[in-house]
């Protein structure tokens, strides 16, 4: 079985992040950690839906297979 190489996701830590997630859903928050297979937590986490309500979520861990796109809401370097 292959080794699962870590997501090169060191130069997003603390960096605002939009996460589109599989269902439709979409959640804004900044990158806290991540591991080999991309699960992700993110803090100050706000979903928001397509009636355009917004739900603070706080901190979550967020399942890397989920995960449909990543985008950086601010510089990164």
């Amino acid at each position: 079985m292959s080794k699962a190489h870590p997501p090169e996701l060191k130069k997003y830590m603390d960096k605002k992040m939009s996460l589109k997630l599989n269902g439709g859903r979409h959640v804004v928050g900044i990158l806290r950690g991540f591991d080999p297979f991309m699960n992700l937590v993110v803090d100050e986490a706000v979903e928001e839906r397509k009636d355009n309500t917004k739900n603070n979520i706080g901190m979550v861990v967020i399942r890397g297979n989920s995960v449909v796109l990543l985008e950086a809401l601010e510089r990164v370097q």
